[in-house]
Formats: C-alpha cells, structure tokens, sequence
C-alpha cells in the first residue's frame, strides 16, 4: 500500500510566531485516520519565526527527531546539554524517564524543522540528547541513516525503538530503493523538490515538497526524482 498524503490535507496550527503543519494527530488537531503509522507517532513541519521558539517543557518515553530543513535550531535542557543545529543536520532526544527542553530559533531568519516523534520499545530509558552533522553529499543518491535503533546504525544518532531515520539527496532523473518487510511502516516526505514513488504503474504516486507517503505492506520502495529532490524516510515496526 502506497497512499499520498497531500501537503494541504495536513493539519494545521497558526500562533503566530509558529506555522505549523501536522502529518499526524497533534495537539487540538484530531484525525482518526490519522493518529499514528507503526511505531510512528508524530511528523510536524514546523516553520518558526526569528526569534523566537518553544520554552521549557517536559517530555518523557518518546524519540523525539528534529531535522533541520533551513536555519537553525538551538537547544537547552535540564541535562546541562546545549547545542545548535543548523540547516542539513539532525538532533535526537531520548526523552526517556523524563527531561525539560527549549528549542529556539535564535537566528535573524526563520527556520524550518520536521519534528518526528516515535515511541520507544520500552519505557523508562535514561534521557539523553545529541546532534551532529549530515552532509547532503555523503548522502547523494542513497539512504543514509540519520538516526537508529538498530546495531547497524553505523554513525546515526542512537535512539532506543527499532527504526530508522534516513534521508537522501537525489538528482531530478535519479532513482533509489530501500528494502523493506511487509510488516514494516514506512513515511517518506520531500523536504525539497518532486517525486516519484512505487515499483508499478498501479501503486505509483507522485509527491511534491512536504507532502507525505505512506507505505507498507511492500518489499522495497523505488522513488524516482523528478526535480532535485532532499528525501527523509522513517521507517518504523
């Protein structure tokens, strides 16, 4: 099963210093259709303004994912953690037994995030935090793992659930797979660019920027870019 998810079907929340658009149920925004997908819980893309951003509040049991898709990000907790991540990178906090953060937007533009919650495969972790870089060229025309629960993450960002957060760079005419189980969940959204996705003239789907796609029950997906395209992929149980 593939099904698109189109960009303007998307929740929405306005408060004015954050634009926010939410692939799944968020906050006063309730779809039942759309609550989860797997282990997935919840994916906002979320344009906040200069300036400004969320203040200090609590989390706990969730792998909570940001991918920064313009600006920058800056990062404080009650771990003693502090941190910006910019543009390309990605941060990942273990909310775990629980943890207190602020995530503002300290630069003179706005930024772009995608916010990706999933629930761990258990409860009561030690919470945690950490970012690092992603350069879109080690990532140019294949999956690369962002983040990932699984031993084979190579240098991902560690969270405790068994999936994975991959991105891409691809070039308008290019095509990449990723392998799967029909037991698997997963969601691919553009940050930039067009895309083609599925093996066959019957299950493909064409999704333009931040639209969202959601697959299972395959083997593999092949998505081909139909203008130069950034990819991010969860895949998740």
């Amino acid at each position: 099963m593939i099904e698109l998810r189109p960009f303007a079907s998307l929740g929405a929340a306005h408060h004015g210093w954050l634009d926010a658009r939410h692939h799944f149920s968020f906050a006063d925004y309730h779809d039942p259709d759309r609550t989860s997908w797997g282990s997935l819980r919840v994916w906002n893309d979320d344009t906040i303004a200069a300036q400004t951003g969320f203040p200090p509040h609590p989390h706990r049991d969730m792998e909570i994912i940001t991918y920064v898709r313009k600006g920058a990000i800056s990062h404080r907790d009650n771990l003693g953690n502090a941190g910006r991540t910019v543009a390309g990178d990605v941060q990942v906090m273990s909310a775990g037994t629980g943890i207190q953060h602020s995530e503002y937007n300290l630069e003179d533009e706005e930024t772009q995030i995608f916010q990706i919650w999933i629930i761990p495969n258990a409860r009561g972790h030690a919470p945690s935090w950490g970012t690092r870089p992603f350069p879109k060229a080690d990532r140019a025309g294949k999956f690369v793992a962002l983040a990932s629960g699984f031993a084979d993450g190579g240098d991902a960002l560690p969270i405790h659930t068994n999936a994975r957060v991959l991105g891409a760079s691809v070039r308008a005419g290019e095509t990449v797979r990723y392998e799967l189980t029909r037991d698997r969940h997963a969601y691919l959204v553009p940050a930039t660019g067009r895309v083609r996705i599925g093996n066959t003239e019957a299950d493909r789907v064409e999704a333009d920027a931040r639209d969202g796609v959601a697959i299972t029950d395959v083997e593999n997906i092949e998505i081909t870019a139909l203008e130069d395209s950034e990819l991010v992929l969860v895949d998740a149980d």
